[in-house]
């Protein structure tokens, strides 16, 4: 099987932060909503045009973004 070590890294990315909160996924959910208010307050918040996804699909393809 190919890896790809992108992938692998973010993978490994993910694992870290979720184990950060013991996998507790209300935890994971609050720290991300700080970050996003914090960005808020520091106007670096982005616009999409993707069609509004369910809350804890956002969670997850949030985690990466550390802006």
């Amino acid at each position: 099987m190919w890896n790809d070590e992108i992938v692998e890294e973010i993978h490994q990315i993910r694992e870290h932060y979720a184990k950060s909160f013991n996998y507790d996924l209300n935890a994971i959910f609050e720290d991300l909503r700080k970050k996003e208010a914090e960005r808020v307050a520091r106007g670096r918040i982005r616009t999409s045009h993707r069609p509004v996804l369910s809350t804890r699909l956002k969670l997850f393809m949030t985690v990466l973004d550390p802006m």
